[in-house]
């Protein structure tokens, strides 16, 4: 065999082994914030069915309780700006709160456009075309079909919107009777309650389960300069937020640093940040990748296809390392060999 064959093969076997992560396991995550909820009404099940065409990696539900005690992915606290509910319904105790409607009741309501968001997406028709306001199951019953039929996993990113026992133990319920609770398990379970996170921490050791929490808030430091999260309740310092947390959610309009991120990263905490909500795929494109750069490990998104993009194109930088190894290994064209091949797309559908 001549002596360029045994580098080509050399430098194949390295570019390998050292140059492309088994199952890309450190790239960042694409979260389809609220579903693709840019495009269609936000919470539906059409638009998180999008996001995973688009290539989302987790659909997040937030949550709310019926007046019967059920489940339902909503954003507000109220029915007013996302649904048809005061067409339908008087006013109950003077507004329109999720929990003082049952669940048949909040099934007849049609669910909203709004923002850029539109009734439909060109070249797109959702299995389930009803904007109807879906239940936590169906969101999970959703993500295990489309798992099934995109031969990936879907994740799923719940958030319980009120520090209240009686929604954490609703949603371990429900996770539970799921199959969720392993360390391998694609799921996230956030709030912008501490009280709530580490709640659910202990509930969900106590059934021994293993969930991936995440803390909601604000980039900041506190008295001594160490990185920090700004809530209602005050300032919490990361190195406390990990004894019970795995992760941090992060207001892009805080003051998030790549030292901040290292410092997390340090105390063995995931970075995610909310929401990029650029629709200008230029734009949104060049604010993506300043996060990426700084090491940011999630990214809630309204547009999550321009995401999608961002991540596969950060991805497929090649590092100084293999540009290093390539000049040693091999020779020539040889050197082709260890770049890192950019990912098959990950969409089904193209953005609008």
């Amino acid at each position: 065999m001549k002596l360029q064959q045994i580098a080509a093969g050399v430098a194949a076997l390295v570019a390998t082994a050292l140059f492309t992560p088994a199952a890309n396991a450190a790239d960042p995550i694409v979260i389809a914030h609220r579903g693709a909820s840019g495009y269609l009404p936000e919470h539906t099940l059409a638009a998180y069915e999008l996001a995973v065409r688009m290539g989302a990696d987790y659909i997040e539900p937030d949550l709310q309780l019926t007046s019967d005690g059920q489940l339902v992915a909503m954003h507000d606290t109220t029915l007013t700006r996302t649904t048809n509910a005061a067409t339908l319904f008087a006013p109950r105790n003077g507004g329109y709160r999720v929990s003082d409607f049952t669940l048949a009741e909040i099934k007849t309501l049609t669910v909203k456009p709004v923002g850029s968001s539109k009734p439909s997406y060109p070249g797109f028709t959702p299995t389930n075309p009803e904007l109807r306001v879906p239940t936590f199951q169906e969101v999970i019953d959703l993500a295990k079909q489309q798992s099934a039929a995109a031969g990936r996993t879907v994740g799923i990113y719940p958030e319980a919107k009120q520090a209240d026992p009686a929604m954490e133990d609703a949603i371990l319920s429900t996770l539970r009777a799921n199959g969720y609770g392993g360390s391998g398990d694609k799921l996230f379970v956030q709030s912008f309650s501490d009280q709530t996170i580490r709640s659910i921490d202990a509930k969900s050791e106590s059934l021994g389960m293993d969930l991936s929490l995440v803390l909601l808030g604000g980039a900041t430091t506190d008295a001594s300069g160490a990185a920090a999260i700004q809530m209602t309740g005050g300032v919490f310092a990361l190195k406390d937020i990990a004894s019970f947390a795995d992760g941090i959610g992060l207001s892009l309009s805080t003051a998030i640093t790549a030292d901040y991120i290292a410092q997390a990263h340090a105390l063995g905490l995931k970075v995610h940040g909310w929401t990029f909500n650029q629709a200008d795929p230029t734009l949104a494109a060049a604010q993506f990748e300043r996060y990426l750069d700084m090491g940011m490990d999630g990214l809630f998104a309204n547009f999550p296809d321009l995401a999608v993009e961002a991540v596969d194109a950060h991805r497929g930088a090649v590092p100084e390392t293999a540009t290093w190894m390539t000049m040693i290994v091999g020779f020539g064209g040889v050197g082709l060999l260890l770049r890192r091949r950019k990912p098959a797309a990950r969409a089904g559908i193209a953005h609008a």
